[in-house]
C-alpha cells in the first residue's frame, strides 16, 4: 500500500510508522510571515525541504514518533549597513519528538533536549518549516562586504559644532542661600 503524504495535512504517526520521506519545494509566497520579512520580495523563491519520519523503540513496550526536518531558502533581505538588498541563505535542521497529548508535550518539553510536539492526523508541516526558518533568520542581515561605500557619519562636514555655555543648574540654588540685602 502506497501512502501519498501532503506537507500541509500530514498524519505524523502514519508517516513515521511508514518511515516516510517527503522532499520538495514550496514558493516563498506560501509562507506569509516569512514573506513579510522580505518586504514582499522574492515571492517565487523556492523553499526546499526534506522530512523523514521514524519510530524509535524505547524498551519492549514504548515507542517514540520522530520527524527530522531540513529546510533552506535564500531570502532577499535588507542589509542593515548599506540598506541595499542582500541575499541571505537561511536554513534549519531539527528533530521533533511527538507525544499523545498537549499536557504530556508541555511536561516533557521542559526537560527534553529535542522539541516535543503533539501527534496529529492533520499536522501542518509548512507552518513548522516557517517557524524554524523565522527562528533561524539573522538578527542583523548584512553583506560580508557592502557593494557601495557605507557612510558612517551623520553630521554634515560643513557643520561647525560651537560649544554652548550652559548655565549651571545649581546657580539658582546659590542665589537662595545668600542673605537678603538690607
Amino acid at each position: 500500500m502506497k501512502n501519498d503524504f501532503v506537507a500541509k495535512h500530514l498524519n505524523v504517526e502514519a508517516f513515521a510508522r511508514g518511515a516516510g520521506k517527503l522532499a520538495g519545494e514550496e514558493r516563498l509566497a506560501r509562507f506569509e510571515r516569512l514573506l513579510e520579512e522580505t518586504l514582499g520580495l522574492g515571492a517565487e523563491t523556492p523553499v526546499s525541504y526534506l522530512v523523514r519520519g521514524e519510530v524509535v523503540r524505547e524498551g519492549e513496550s514504548s515507542e517514540e514518533v520522530w520527524l527530522h526536518l531540513e529546510v533552506q531558502v535564500v531570502l532577499p533581505l535588507t542589509c542593515q549597513r548599506c540598506l541595499g538588498p542582500v541575499d541571505v541563505p537561511v536554513s534549519a535542521e531539527r528533530s521533533f519528538r511527538f507525544v499523545a497529548t498537549e499536557e504530556l508535550a508541555a511536561a516533557q518539553d521542559e526537560e527534553a533536549e529535542e522539541d516535543v510536539l503533539v501527534l496529529s492526523r492533520e499536522f501542518n508541516l509548512l507552518e513548522l518549516m516557517e517557524d524554524e526558518l523565522l527562528m533561524a533568520l539573522p538578527v542583523v542581515p548584512k553583506h560580508e562586504v557592502c557593494p557601495v561605500p557605507v557612510k558612517l557619519q551623520v553630521a554634515d562636514p560643513d557643520f561647525v559644532d560651537e560649544p554652548v555655555d550652559k548655565p549651571n543648574p545649581f546657580a539658582v540654588l546659590g542665589q537662595l542661600k545668600k542673605p537678603p540685602l538690607a
